[in-house]
């Protein structure tokens, strides 16, 4: 099989515009994860953490997300629509729901997934997941969000109280990158 990330995109921008768009990009990232080897000689096989723009408009953005091995990002939201399809490595979620009538927006944990190659799974616009890479290795995954991940407010809670506070993205970003000096100052 050859990728071709251009048709990839086109087929989303397209999915976008028609009705049952939600479906048609999960069914369209599983078909993209599916070949793990194809979609990496046509990516590139991960070398670092990190979270790779490959498109990004107000209604649309696809990422490559490489996780650092045992990297976790704390629990947050994306008040949009997901799906994400996961090429290597391992990305276990914990899946959150809110406190009923909770001042402080806290959460408790309420599931969990764990996704390996070839595995593409929708997440809704109200989901609250944390994500963690288990393993030893980079785990690699396309994310397709209904909307401009980037410029859309959300939320993220801490760690340690599961308070809900806005997401800083800049802090996150720099999450990978401090991933990456940690794995690599071990390797």
């Amino acid at each position: 099989m050859t990728v071709n990330i251009d048709h990839f995109v086109a087929d989303c921008v397209d999915a976008v515009a028609s009705p049952g768009t939600e479906r048609a990009i999960r069914e369209g990232v599983a078909r993209l994860v599916s070949d793990p080897q194809a979609l990496m000689q046509a990516i590139g096989t991960p070398t670092r953490a990190g979270v790779k723009r490959i498109h990004v408009t107000d209604t649309l953005t696809i990422v490559n997300v490489v996780w650092a091995p045992r990297m976790t990002l704390m629990p947050h939201n994306h008040n949009m629509w997901a799906a994400i399809g996961v090429y290597g490595g391992r990305e276990d979620n914990i899946f959150w729901r809110r406190l009923a009538d909770d001042p402080l927006g806290r959460i408790e944990a309420a599931g969990a997934k764990s996704l390996g190659p070839k595995d593409a799974v929708p997440l809704g616009p109200e989901i609250v997941h944390s994500v963690t890479n288990p393993t030893a290795q980079l785990a690699g995954a396309i994310h397709v969000y209904g909307g401009d991940f980037f410029a859309t407010d959300r939320s993220e809670w801490d760690p340690q109280s599961l308070e809900e506070k806005p997401y800083d993205i800049d802090k996150n970003m720099q999450y990978f990158e401090d991933a990456n000096r940690m794995w690599e100052s071990t390797s």
